[in-house]
């Protein structure tokens, strides 16, 4: 039988996903239109998080994280996004979901990404492969 690790593991390459949605999605259980942001390494990787980023203005809406096996994805995470008119003195919409342990995925898993309405988002997910 194998022994568990004694030490801490460590990420050795980085791993940065990036994506831009745009296509309205209403579905919270992983079908329609989902874009995926992040691809696990070959032996797993941990994200450390994922910033959203509006392109212009924004509706009351909510951007959906979902993991994704390859042949289900699953809700992990929804942020509520408010109404923004950004300008000369209104940033635009920005959010950063944390995972201060890492939120850790197996090879052959996706960090994937929808929005509700049809605005347009940068998601960038930030980790390292083992």
């Amino acid at each position: 039988m194998p022994s568990p690790n004694t030490l801490p593991l460590f990420g050795l390459t980085p791993n940065i996903g990036m994506i831009t949605i745009s296509t309205a999605n209403t579905n919270r259980d992983g079908t329609g239109t989902i874009g995926t942001v992040l691809t696990a390494g070959i032996n797993g990787t941990r994200v450390d998080r994922i910033e959203i980023i509006a392109i212009g203005n924004t509706t009351n809406n909510i951007v959906r994280l979902f993991i994704d096996n390859g042949s289900v994805k699953k809700l992990e995470k929804e942020v509520l996004v408010p109404l923004t008119t950004p300008g000369t003195t209104v940033l635009t919409f920005m959010s950063t979901v944390s995972y201060p342990n890492g939120l850790v995925i197996p090879s052959g898993f996706f960090v994937d990404a929808s929005t509700n309405n049809a605005e347009s988002y940068n998601i960038i997910a930030l980790g390292a492969d083992y």
